[in-house]
């Protein structure tokens, strides 16, 4: 994944803040990532640039917003088709503990949203989780994480580190953090700016995937800069477009940015899953859902 996270610890509050009041984030002294979030805009959510009172407007959108992705139910398929996505499983509780190197060049990536040793967003949650759990497993190798930030190297983190992090998912606060994560820093902005667009449940699951993938940063091939680049070509519901025609758009910008990393040429996300449901009018999601990921067929039964 290319994520630059920009969390602290402890991760639930400062999760929040970086996305509900559009400060900065407590990163760890020395941390490549803390000098990454310096060097650049901190937060591109629209929600989090604005004043109180424009909070307050987009606040009470989203709340006449139908739930979509938000209800329960919703939230289970999303999170069934990401880890098909992440990996090819629909048991997306399986995936706390797993970690592999796929050879993309990013490193290991582990958890139930791809953290990636070599992409910044592992680094800061191990960081976060540690300073507040000092005896967890991961604990002796963030100075390795360190080194290894922005490449593919293993050095310092083999052997053991995989043991750690599987060891480490066997405590519930540790699956907890990821779930925080995985909420707050991307499913709840995602989600909301889906509706302050006029999307529905499937665009709102395509915000949210985009922004898993290719993380919330300003750059062109980021979430915002995707949904900029489509902004520029087709107009959203709210601001008198068709659904689908911005979907459309923004899956080909999506696409673009996709095929254009080196370690993202595989884009079944969009063309065997989001694609065919779009192509379907599907634009609730709703069940019975059929789609193929890397060339296996997943479903999810009404």
């Amino acid at each position: 994944m290319t994520r630059v996270v920009l969390i602290g610890a402890p991760i639930a509050i400062a999760v929040s803040l970086v996305f509900n009041s559009g400060g900065d984030a407590a990163l760890p002294e020395n941390s490549p990532t803390a000098e990454a979030s310096a060097a650049g805009p901190v937060n591109p959510d629209p929600f989090a640039a604005a004043d109180e009172e424009e909070r307050r407007e987009m606040n009470e959108k989203v709340e006449r917003a139908p739930a979509g992705l938000a209800t329960p139910e919703m939230r289970e398929i999303a999170w069934k088709l990401l880890a098909s996505a992440e990996g090819s499983t629909l048991d997306w509780h399986t995936q706390y503990a797993t970690i592999e190197d796929s050879g993309d060049g990013t490193g290991y990536a582990a958890g139930i949203v791809g953290f990636c040793s070599g992409t910044h967003d592992m680094l800061t949650f191990v960081e976060a989780f540690t300073k507040d759990h000092p005896d967890s497993p991961l604990a002796p190798f963030v100075p390795a994480l360190r080194k290894v930030d922005g490449t593919g190297s293993h050095e310092g983190l083999d052997p053991g580190f995989t043991a750690a992090w599987k060891k480490a998912a066997e405590d519930p606060a540790f699956r907890k953090a990821q779930d925080e994560v995985r909420d707050t820093q991307y499913f709840e902005p995602a989600v909301r700016l889906a509706k302050l667009d006029g999307l529905g449940t499937l665009g709102q699951f395509i915000y949210f995937d985009a922004m898993v993938l290719q993380g919330p940063g300003h750059e062109a091939d980021s979430f915002y800069g995707i949904r900029k680049a489509a902004l520029a070509e087709a107009d959203t519901v709210a601001e008198g477009g068709d659904e689908s025609a911005y979907l459309d758009i923004f899956l080909d910008t999506a696409r673009a940015v996709m095929k254009s990393k080196k370690t993202q040429h595989d884009t079944s996300r969009i063309d065997t899953a989001q694609r065919v449901f779009l192509e379907d009018e599907n634009l609730d999601l709703e069940p019975p859902l059929t789609w193929k990921m890397y060339g296996e067929t997943f479903r999810i039964p009404s």
